[in-house]
């Protein structure tokens, strides 16, 4: 009995010593808790579906250095930051490029528009590259301060790392801007669900 006990023991503490990788479940789609990006570790803010009347478009996952609940703490949080994006439907990469566009329009001044213009065809030209994206893809908008932003597809790095902390922070306004493609993953993605 006595040896029972102590690898009893023995085993709940190693477990207890075992980091913990859970995952988050949003519509079968799985947001780890943390990811690593620029040798640091990121942790998932919060998650949640895009809605597009009563379609689930992706499930995504915002991961920063320091957990916020404010969408304005977070678009000014320096460090690295990553959007991650796990497609809940096919779609095609113009279909994500424009929807991309326009939700940077609502949510950016003229002025910045105008300011961001190159580096919007930039992207634009990544996610139009994408061609055809099959339910279950996993994209990644990560941003590395002093490097750029740069998108991932299921970990394969398309196009080149377009300059800029300010940009990163113009396209995450599409999800936490004033006017977000989807209030409820506004919300989400702040941690308040």
């Amino acid at each position: 009995m006595k040896s029972f006990t102590r690898k009893l023991i023995l085993s709940t503490i190693v477990a207890a010593a075992l980091p913990a990788w859970a995952a988050l479940d949003v519509k079968g789609a799985k947001f780890n808790d943390t990811y690593q990006l620029a040798n640091q570790p990121l942790q998932l803010n919060g998650a949640g579906v895009r809605v597009k009347v009563i379609v689930d478009v992706y499930a995504a996952g915002l991961y920063v250095a320091k957990k916020e609940h404010s969408a304005s703490a977070l678009l000014n949080q320096s460090g690295p930051k990553s959007m991650q994006i796990v497609l809940l439907r096919d779609l095609t990469g113009e279909d994500f490029a424009d929807a991309m566009i326009k939700g940077f329009k609502k949510n950016n001044s003229d002025n910045e528009i105008a300011r961001f213009q190159a580096k919007l065809d930039e992207i634009r030209a990544q996610m139009m590259a994408f061609g055809q994206v099959k339910k279950g893809t996993t994209v990644r908008i990560d941003n590395t301060p002093g490097s750029g932003t740069r998108v991932l597809v299921d970990g394969v790095q398309k196009g080149t790392e377009i300059a800029g902390d300010d940009f990163y922070a113009a396209l995450l306004r599409i999800w936490l801007g004033n006017s977000p493609v989807d209030s409820d993953l506004k919300d989400a993605l702040l941690g308040a669900r």
